[in-house]
C-alpha cells in the first residue's frame, strides 16, 4: 500500500531574487528605485553642501524683503514697498487671469473654427483652413509680439480724444476708451460697501479679502445649487411623464434675482473712465501687455482646438446625422443636440493638453512686459535676492500645481460626459 505525500517545498535562496522569475521583476523595480533615490540625495546634498560654501544657504525669508519694483497690471493693491511674497502672488493672479480668459476664449473661437471647417460653403471652409494653418505653423512668441505691435501702433493716443473736434471718440456710450495705452472700461464700485477682511497682520504679508466678492460668491453659488435642483426636478417629471416642464425662467431667476438684491444692498453703480491730463482716469485699465497676450495665445491655441474638434466630428458615424435629419432636425440643431454631445468625448481628452500648453506659453509674458508668475518670481525677484534655486523650484511647483488643478478638472468632466454603455 501507498501513500501520496506533498513533494517537499523549496527553500527561499538569494539567487531566486534574479533567476526565479516570480521575483526578479521586483527585484529589478527595488534596485531601480534604490538607485534613484541615492542619485537623488547624492545631487540634494552636493546643492547644499555648494550653497552653504558659497554662503547662500537654501531660504526663503527673503519673502519678507520689500520687492522694491513695482507690477503694472495686477487684481489686487501693491506698491513697491510690498514684499516679495506678495509681488509673487499678483504675479501668481496675472497668470491664472490669462489662463482663464485665454482658455475660455480659446474654447470658443475653436468650437466655432472647427465646426466652420466642415462646412459644405468652399469659401468659408477654405478661410478657417487658411486660419489654422497660418497661426498653429508660427511660433505663438512672434504673434504675441505682432499682436502688441497692432495695438501700439495702430490705436489712437489718449491726446487724440481731448478737444472739441476730437480724432477719437469712446465707444458704448462714451464709457469705454480704447487707446495704445489700453483699453478703460467701467468698474464695479459700492457706495455701501461691507469692507475688507485682513488675513494677515503684517504690512508687507497683509492679504485683504473684499467681503463684498465673499458675499457675491456667496449668493452665485447658492442660487447655481438651487438652479440645479430646478433642473433635476425637470429631468424626474420627465421621466415620469415624458413631458418636460418649462423651468428655465426659474432657473434665471434664482441666480439673477439675489444678485439684483445684493446689488441694490450694496449701492451698485459704474465707474466710468475720464480724461484726465495726459491719461485717462478711473476705470479698470486693461493694459496692451495683458490684451496682446490675451489674443495670441486664444488666437494661437484655437487654431490646434479647431482641429480637435473637427477630428472629434467627423469621428462620429454618418450615420447620426442621417437619422436626425430623418427626424426633422436642423442641420444647427443636428449639430448641437446629436453631434458634439458624442464628440466630446474624443474632444476633450486632448483639448486637455492644449489647456496646459496656453498657460505654460503665458510664462512668454515678459516679451510685452505683462508681469507674471515668471515675471515676478522668476525674473525681478530672482535677479534682486540671488536667490535662483529657490525661486526656480517655486516657479516649477506652481506651473505644476496649476497644471494638475486644471487636469484634475477637465478629467473629472470628461467622466461626465462620458457616454454610459447598457
Amino acid at each position: 500500500m501507498t501513500t501520496l505525500t506533498d513533494p517537499p517545498k523549496e527553500s527561499f535562496r538569494l539567487s531566486m531574487l534574479i533567476y526565479d522569475t516570480r521575483y526578479r521583476s521586483a527585484t529589478i523595480q527595488v534596485v531601480a528605485l534604490m538607485g534613484f533615490m541615492l542619485a537623488a540625495a547624492w545631487l540634494i546634498n552636493n546643492a547644499i553642501t555648494n550653497l552653504n560654501t558659497l554662503g547662500k544657504p537654501i531660504s526663503l525669508a527673503f519673502f519678507t524683503e520689500p520687492a522694491s519694483y513695482d507690477i503694472n497690471q495686477r487684481l489686487l493693491d501693491y506698491n513697491s514697498r510690498d514684499s516679495h511674497l506678495r509681488a509673487a502672488f499678483i504675479g501668481l493672479l496675472n497668470t491664472l487671469v490669462v489662463a482663464v480668459l485665454g482658455c475660455i476664449t480659446a474654447t470658443i473661437l475653436g468650437v466655432i473654427i472647427g465646426v466652420l471647417r466642415l462646412s459644405k460653403n468652399w469659401l468659408v471652409a477654405r478661410i478657417m483652413t487658411v486660419y489654422v494653418e497660418m497661426f498653429r505653423n508660427v511660433p505663438v512668441l512672434l504673434w504675441i509680439v505682432l499682436a502688441m505691435a497692432i495695438l501700439i501702433e495702430s490705436l489712437p493716443a489718449p491726446r487724440a480724444f481731448r478737444g472739441e473736434n476730437p480724432e477719437a471718440t469712446m465707444s458704448f456710450f462714451d464709457t469705454i476708451a480704447i487707446t495704445n495705452r489700453g483699453v478703460y472700461i467701467p468698474e464695479a464700485l459700492f457706495s455701501n460697501s461691507l469692507g475688507n477682511i485682513h488675513l494677515f497682520g503684517a504690512s508687507s504679508m497683509r492679504f485683504d479679502v473684499s467681503l463684498d466678492l465673499i458675499a457675491f460668491l456667496v449668493v452665485l453659488i447658492g442660487g447655481l445649487f438651487v438652479s440645479r435642483k430646478i433642473k433635476q426636478s425637470a429631468d424626474k417629471v420627465q421621466e415620469e411623464t415624458g413631458v418636460r416642464p418649462t423651468t428655465w425662467w426659474k432657473r434665471l431667476a434664482v441666480v439673477l434675482v439675489p444678485i439684483g438684491v445684493l446689488f441694490a444692498i450694496l449701492g451698485f453703480h459704474l465707474g466710468y473712465p475720464e480724461l484726465k491730463g495726459f491719461n485717462f482716469t478711473g476705470g479698470t485699465h486693461m493694459r496692451n501687455s495683458l490684451i496682446a497676450l490675451w489674443l495670441a495665445l486664444s488666437l494661437y491655441t484655437a487654431a490646434f482646438i479647431a482641429e480637435i474638434v473637427r477630428g472629434g466630428i467627423l469621428a462620429i458615424s454618418h450615420g447620426q446625422t442621417e437619422a436626425a435629419g430623418a427626424l426633422g432636425l436642423r442641420p444647427g440643431r443636428i449639430m448641437s443636440l446629436v453631434v458634439l454631445p458624442q464628440a466630446l468625448r474624443v474632444i476633450i481628452p486632448p483639448m486637455i493638453s492644449n489647456y496646459l500648453n496656453l498657460t505654460k506659453n503665458s510664462s512668454l509674458a515678459i516679451a510685452v512686459g505683462y508681469m507674471d508668475i515668471t515675471g515676478t518670481l522668476g525674473g525681478i525677484t530672482m535677479n534682486q535676492t540671488g536667490r535662483e534655486l529657490e525661486c526656480v523650484i517655486l516657479l516649477m511647483a506652481v506651473y505644476l500645481l496649476i497644471s494638475l488643478s486644471i487636469s484634475l478638472v477637465m478629467n473629472w468632466y470628461n467622466k461626465r460626459v462620458a457616454l454610459v454603455e447598457r
